[in-house]
């Protein structure tokens, strides 16, 4: 499971980028100034090819099979005579990779992974005029930097969520409103402060040092120069010596707030959720120096070979049943606007989720993959690329 944006990129997003080192073909110039490879888009959906095969996070893509209550895949296999092959993915790296293998027709990408997948060539530019359902999309997901380039979209948005702080009440009484005590070295939770294990995270430190530090000029925390990186690695160091524990797995992460193992850390409100209805005592908060998250989109092989099905599946997954369900089985705000309607438990859903809320998540910085272009504008500087934050998180595991 993974992985946030911010509404500011939506403004850089004729920014032309160099994304170095992801991989793939040579780049094309394409009219905007972004060097991406030049993959055209589907100008219609033709008949079922039978099947589609896709990598998306566990909850996403659901059968009955594990749970009798989370089904909307059967009824799609009905309607569309298209067999739904499904793979779930552990991370973004594991998606990226498999992505490339050209086996598969579709991702549920995450914004640590979908400019990776772009500069790549693994995926092809969207065409929402197929998507139907595209124009109930909050605009606050429509036309973000990390899966829309030269005014192309090449994801169908699925929803998003903030990473928030979330706090065991037992061991934290009163509710905080800064991320200070997860990062200062004489933290009185030494020890039981827990923090996500994955380079983007670095993005989380420099959240925080751009509310305390102003000094280092950072302006986006995905935008960060060799001296940026380098200050939010020593914040980093810091905050190893007195983490407890590192999580990528949600469910390690309930049992550990849950039980009191962590006092206090870096989550998602799904995480909270679960740990309250097993009787946790546990709440979240959106500290004062904003945060990071996720938006996870929908994201075409460029080498499918079911398009047809594939785009049958964005629309179907994109409706406003199908995707109230999927967010509220995974736990995220939904993309579509009409989720939120039509029965109360849908509207306590987003109420919970900030769904349509654009002023809570202005405060949130979502997941983009790090580029030697900065994406904050500057142009006096090389900031510094995933590789080289995926050796520095290395550094500070270390």
């Amino acid at each position: 499971m993974k992985i946030t944006k911010a509404l500011p990129l939506a403004a850089l997003a004729s920014l032309s980028l160099v994304l170095a080192g992801c991989g793939g073909s040579a780049p094309a110039s394409s009219a905007g100034g972004i060097e991406v490879p030049d993959i055209p888009a589907a100008t219609e959906v033709g008949e079922s090819e039978g099947e589609v095969n896709i990598i998306a996070w566990a909850g996403f893509v659901e059968d009955g099979s594990t749970n009798p209550d989370a089904d909307w895949v059967t009824e799609f296999e009905k309607e569309t005579q298209c067999k739904v092959n499904r793979k779930v993915g552990a991370t973004s790296d594991e998606m990226v990779q498999l992505m490339r293998t050209g086996e598969y027709d579709l991702v549920s990408a995450s914004g640590d992974a979908s400019l990776r997948l772009i500069a790549g060539g693994d995926v092809a530019p969207i065409n929402t005029d197929l998507i139907p359902n595209f124009g109930h999309i909050v605009d606050g997901l429509k036309g973000q930097i990390y899966d829309t380039l030269n005014g192309k979209s090449y994801g169908v948005p699925i929803g998003r969520g903030a990473n928030v702080l979330m706090y065991n009440t037992e061991a934290v009484p009163e509710a905080p409103d800064s991320w200070a005590a997860t990062w200062d070295p004489s933290s009185e939770y030494a020890g039981k402060i827990m923090a996500y294990d994955s380079p983007i995270f670095i993005a989380d430190a420099a959240v925080y040092l751009m509310a305390t530090q102003p000094d280092l000029g950072i302006t986006n925390p995905y935008a960060l120069d060799q001296d940026q990186l380098a200050a939010a690695v020593e914040l980093l160091k810091s905050q190893n010596k007195i983490a407890g524990e590192y999580w990528n797995d949600a469910l390690k992460a309930v049992s550990s707030i849950s039980s009191g193992t962590a006092s206090l850390g870096t989550g998602w409100q799904v995480i909270v959720n679960i740990a309250q209805a097993d009787g946790g005592k546990v709440e979240s908060v959106l500290p004062k120096e904003g945060a990071t998250g996720w938006s996870d989109t929908w994201m075409l092989s460029s080498k499918s070979k079911n398009p047809n099905c594939a785009y049958q599946w964005m629309d179907w997954a994109s409706s406003a049943e199908v995707n109230a369900k999927i967010s509220q089985n995974f736990g995220m705000a939904p993309a579509n606007a009409l989720a939120c309607e039509g029965s109360k438990e849908n509207e306590e859903h987003c109420a919970t989720y900030h769904a349509t809320d654009e002023d809570y998540y202005k405060q949130v910085w979502m997941w983009t993959t790090p580029v030697e272009q900065c994406v904050d504008g500057r142009t006096d500087v090389t900031c510094t690329n995933y590789q080289e934050w995926t050796k520095a998180w290395t550094e500070v595991k270390g």
